[in-house]
């Protein structure tokens, strides 16, 4: 038999995120004997989504802060509508190519608006493909909470206008689809959780740090990298740290950190072996961000939560509370940030006993994925509007 195809819609704006779990969702697929082709739209990112997935560039978009005000180009030039138009046929282009049996758009309806000059026009050519293919919204578990009224009745539109199913990668016992979507009951197509989409678990490194201090990406977290530098400087008594800054920190915040840096902190952009060096780790302290808190969470280290909220951010806000809630994590509020602050959440995180009771939390999203996706392709396809 023909393995089914996918076309896998991921676009990265700021962090890479949604890149890695989109990276980690595909590779389970092909596993499952998929032929997935992952389209992506950011900047490039070391790494991902890996040489072991067909995937295809679109010229890059990013923005330009937090904000996620404007977009701009892979040399800082805000977009036109021309850049956005030859994005736009680049994108049909390769799903026509394809022909596709299930396309899944990462975030968009739900997040991405910023990217919908090009998504709305494939939604519209899937709609007058036949056969039609069967189309998946992916998410993660916590939706960003909406600034502007009337967003959520807009994507309740496209969803039921358009999708067949909605794939939700979280478990829903920890934070389920309508505790961050207000009108989840007006949705008319099937939402389903498929548990945190979560790495294999780590073999411990030989390696082993006391803290381990990571900043997802790296385009926001300057404030955590500066704070727990000043706070390894604080705690001499303990002797090693890795700070990882993640790829996208700028060079120069990268040479200033990196020249203030105390002699018991090894400060590096990106470790492969990450997950390794978790397993092996007596603390993490990082952002709340999805992917980096499924490792820690795979790993069973503590962890020491600081959650982005700059520009009305509240997804690792919301995450970082549920989390402590459990007994899974302790949290430093970003806007008490400092290197005293982190010194003493430290402290008090090292003096804790280990914790306990994550195995409840369902971490095999990527492989529910795959069942999930094969039990739509033996249902019968909706008829195109």
């Amino acid at each position: 038999m023909t393995a089914p195809k996918i076309l896998f819609y991921v676009q990265h704006l700021l962090g890479i995120g949604h890149l890695a779990r989109a990276s980690r969702i595909a590779r389970a697929l092909i596993a499952d004997g998929f032929a997935v082709t992952l389209v992506t739209g950011g900047l490039p990112v070391a790494g991902f989504p890996g040489p072991d997935i067909p995937h295809i560039d679109l010229p890059a978009i990013a923005v330009s802060d937090g904000a996620f005000a404007g977009l701009i180009d892979a040399q800082g030039t805000p977009v036109d509508q021309a850049f956005k138009a030859r994005r736009t046929a680049l994108l049909l282009a390769a799903y026509h190519a394809l022909r596709p049996d299930i396309v899944i758009t990462e975030a968009f309806p739900f997040g991405r608006r910023q990217v919908r000059f090009e998504l709305l026009p494939l939604l519209a050519a899937i709609n007058t493909t036949t056969p039609r293919p069967r189309l998946v919204a992916s998410l993660r578990d916590i939706l960003q909470a909406r600034a502007k009224p009337g967003r959520d009745a807009e994507t309740v539109a496209l969803v039921n206008a358009y999708y067949d199913q909605i794939l939700v990668h979280g478990d829903q016992h920890f934070a389920a689809f309508a505790d961050s979507f207000a009108l989840a009951a007006e949705i008319s197509k099937p939402v389903t959780h498929t548990g945190l989409v979560c790495g294999p678990r780590a073999i411990a490194s030989p390696t082993a740090y006391a803290v381990i201090v990571s900043a997802g990406g790296g385009a926001v977290g300057a404030g955590l990298l500066q704070a727990s530098l000043e706070a390894a400087a604080l705690l001499p008594e303990v002797q090693s740290w890795c700070v990882i800054t993640g790829p996208n920190l700028p060079q120069p915040e990268f040479d200033r950190l990196a020249a203030s840096a105390p002699p018991n902190v090894h400060l590096t952009r990106f470790r492969t072996d990450f997950a390794n060096l978790l397993a092996a780790a007596g603390l993490s302290v990082s952002q709340a961000g999805y992917n980096t808190v499924g490792d820690v969470l795979q790993a069973g280290c503590r962890m020491l939560l600081v959650p982005f909220a700059a520009a009305g951010e509240t997804e690792q806000t919301d995450r970082a509370r549920r989390l402590q809630q459990l007994g899974r994590a302790t949290v430093l509020p970003e806007a008490d940030l400092s290197g005293p602050a982190m010194a003493r959440a430290i402290r008090h995180c090292r003096a804790m006993a280990p914790p306990a009771g994550t195995e409840a939390l369902d971490t095999n999203g990527a492989g529910h994925t795959a069942t999930l996706l094969r039990q739509l392709l033996a249902q019968e396809p909706a008829p195109p509007l």
